[in-house]
């Protein structure tokens, strides 16, 4: 072999070497830091992450560039895997973060189910309340003269019978039958009876007095 082809091969050598290297580089992408410029916004502005161009460039201080430093935002592809792996991102929070609204809607739910289910408690409440006022009217006038009085009446009226009857009248205090409305029990005598003497005489005290000036109350 002459000199000539020696330097034609070596030339082709040479030209095949450097084709090499920029073919190796094609998939590569740098960037020149200028003034100003922070990892986090090249990052922001390739479409890839501090964390991929910090291993890109083997930085040792991520936080730590210089004016005119090339750095390599992508290579072989992997600021644009990091790019898809960033898009997925979002969908998959969504997903993660879906479960926690319904202990939320529940969470607000809890408020009305409380509120009903007071509101019903207080209902029931009110009903027994009523139910209670309505029949259970006290027995007992209080004191001892005034208990002398009524029991004297009723011992004159009835013997001290609850079903006692005279035509028209009937039980212990022989009440009409009217003021009884059908409700022939004890309690509801006894209330009866005392409403009505309340009413018509103010205490059984006066109603005895009027007893014995006319022979009946």
């Amino acid at each position: 072999m002459n000199l000539k082809q020696t330097l034609l091969s070596v030339a082709a050598a040479s030209g095949l070497f450097l084709f090499g290297s920029k073919a190796a580089n094609a998939d590569q992408v740098t960037y020149t830091v200028k003034s100003g410029d922070t990892v986090s916004q090249i990052a922001k502005d390739h479409n890839t992450t501090v964390k991929s161009i910090e291993k890109l460039n083997n930085l040792k201080n991520v936080n730590l560039i210089f004016v005119d430093q090339k750095l390599i935002v992508e290579e072989n592809g992997e600021a644009a895997n990091t790019a898809v792996a960033q898009a997925a991102q979002p969908a998959t929070t969504a997903v993660a973060q879906a479960p926690v609204q319904q202990p939320v809607q529940q969470a607000q739910a809890a408020p009305a189910q409380q509120a009903s289910s007071a509101q019903t408690n207080y209902a029931a409440t009110q009903t027994q309340t009523q139910t209670q006022n309505t029949y259970s009217a006290p027995v007992t006038t209080g004191s001892s003269s005034e208990e002398a009085a009524k029991a004297w009446i009723a011992g004159r009226e009835s013997g001290g019978s609850y079903t006692a009857t005279n035509g028209n009248y009937y039980g212990k205090y022989q009440l009409s039958r009217a003021y009884l409305n059908g409700d022939y029990s004890a309690a509801n005598q006894e209330r009866v009876a005392n409403q009505y003497v309340q009413a018509r005489y103010g205490s059984w005290s006066a109603a005895k007095a009027h007893w014995l000036s006319n022979g009946w109350y």
